[in-house]
């Protein structure tokens, strides 16, 4: 299994931006598909971007155009570039890693390991 630690969280006015960063020890990072998730307060945890092996990357609705996900194989890290925060972006932002695929993995079930969450707070 693959341990993973977000890291970037924190607090931001509304039209602002954050990056948020997760690092993945353990396994092969580069085969993983990687995957931002979110809880917003008294609301279920949900996929928000996912990113494949091949770099292949899928977006929800609401944060496409938005945010930018992104990998560093090298350096067994994922990122979540965040442009243009909302006030319903403030979550706990979950990093999760599921196994290699060529397809879309968009559930939650799909992933395998899942970090400790990070706090993001929009508010003016």
């Amino acid at each position: 299994q693959v341990q993973l630690v977000e890291s970037g969280g924190g607090l931001a006015q509304p039209g602002g931006s954050l990056k948020l960063s997760c690092a993945a020890s353990g396994g092969s990072f580069g085969d993983y598909t990687m995957a931002w998730a979110r809880r917003a307060p008294g609301k279920e945890r949900l996929i928000i971007a996912t990113i494949n092996w091949f770099d292949g990357m899928t977006y929800t609705k609401p944060v496409a155009n938005r945010f930018t996900i992104s990998r560093d194989n090298a350096n067994s890290k994922v990122f979540l570039q965040m442009n243009n925060l909302k006030l319903e972006d403030t979550a706990v932002y979950y990093c999760a890693a599921g196994p290699k695929t060529n397809g879309v993995l968009s559930e939650e079930s799909d992933f395998h390991s899942w970090g400790q969450g990070t706090q993001v707070t929009v508010s003016s």
